[in-house]
């Protein structure tokens, strides 16, 4: 009791009675270091309590009775007048307490733990498994519908897509050049709203007129969409949609196969606002020679003085041949007009 050192064999005077049927007689209480010594007045001890098994039977009310702890018929009677050894039995009692090991209140930390376990399973595990789950079982004709729906949203903002039969004509052959990494998907050309082109579910790709009527050569709208299919490539597009959608959402998917239409209409603006994913210039050469398109035409469109592109212009897949031509000159000719001049 080191932290009690103030306490040690101090003395008072008391009633003690050994058991229920016997006598209370006078007798000299003093606290030791682990004990209590309960002696007669002629100095003849009678008891000893060890300090860790004192119990108090009336808490707060005087004169303080005490036994030990499991039998409650022997008794210590500490009168008023001996309030400093009755503060310092109870200052020993709460200290012993303190260290004592308390069931309850494990109990209680680890009923916590294990909610606090459950709550941050379900806010950190939960939505991703779920969603990944979701992106795992959905087929590929879901997806088609979903990007469809989506492409209705983005209409809205963008306006009808451009339907000149030559240009679209055009436009499916520069599909056919550029598949999809799945093999699916098709090509939209809009007149505003996308910054440069974005990817849908699906395989749809929305791409900007600008793309087609302002550069002299199809590689640049080729490279636009080799871009694209790379980043569908680095997150599935689905995926993409039901993680900015929340936790419900991948929910509803797999319970009934739809998605709300307030949330593809909210995903439709934020995908044509967001900031484009940043894509490093050894993947997308990678993806430049897998899909046989030249790296350099996309390199000055994204900047006409190349010093942000040089990488892709300096490592260009093929600048010491040409690959297979993107699309033929009369294609190219029929697509740039897709929207109608």
């Amino acid at each position: 009791m080191t932290a009690l050192n103030e306490y040690q064999r101090i003395e008072a005077s008391g009633l003690w009675r050994a058991s229920p049927d016997a006598q209370r007689c006078d007798v000299i209480v003093s606290i030791g270091d682990a004990t209590l010594t309960i002696t007669d007045m002629r100095d003849r001890a009678l008891a000893h309590w060890s300090l860790p098994a004192i119990e108090r039977a009336n808490p707060g009310q005087l004169p303080a009775i005490y036994h030990p702890d499991g039998d409650p018929g022997e008794t210590l009677e500490l009168p008023e007048s001996e309030a400093d050894v009755i503060a310092a039995i109870e200052k020993l009692r709460a200290a012993i307490a303190r260290h004592r090991p308390h069931p309850g209140r494990l109990r209680l930390v680890m009923f916590a733990a294990s909610v606090a376990m459950v709550a941050g399973l379900a806010l950190f595990w939960l939505p991703g498994a779920t969603r990944q789950h979701a992106v795992s079982v959905v087929p590929d004709v879901k997806r088609a519908e979903i990007g469809q729906a989506l492409l209705g949203h983005v209409q809205k903002v963008t306006g009808p897509p451009c339907r000149d039969s030559g240009g679209l004509r055009a436009l499916a052959q520069l599909a056919n050049r550029l598949p999809a990494p799945d093999g699916s998907g098709k090509l939209v050309v809009v007149r505003n709203g996308v910054q440069g082109a974005i990817h849908l579910p699906g395989g749809t790709i929305v791409i900007n007129r600008a793309l087609v009527e302002d550069f002299e050569e199809p590689d640049v709208v080729a490279g636009y969409i080799v871009a694209e299919h790379l980043r569908s490539q680095i997150q599935d597009p689905l995926e993409e949609l039901l993680s900015y959608s929340g936790l419900w959402s991948s929910f509803r998917l797999l319970t009934t196969g739809a998605l709300k239409d307030e949330v593809l209409q909210a995903y439709a603006k934020h995908l044509l606002t967001r900031p484009k994913r940043a894509l490093g210039d050894d993947n997308l050469l990678k993806a430049f020679k897998t899909w046989s398109v030249r790296s350099t035409p996309y390199a000055y469109a994204k900047d006409i003085s190349g010093e942000t592109t040089l990488g892709l212009i300096e490592a260009d897949p093929f600048v010491a041949g040409a690959p297979e031509a993107v699309l033929s000159d009369a294609n190219w000719l029929r697509l740039q007009g897709i929207c109608g001049g």
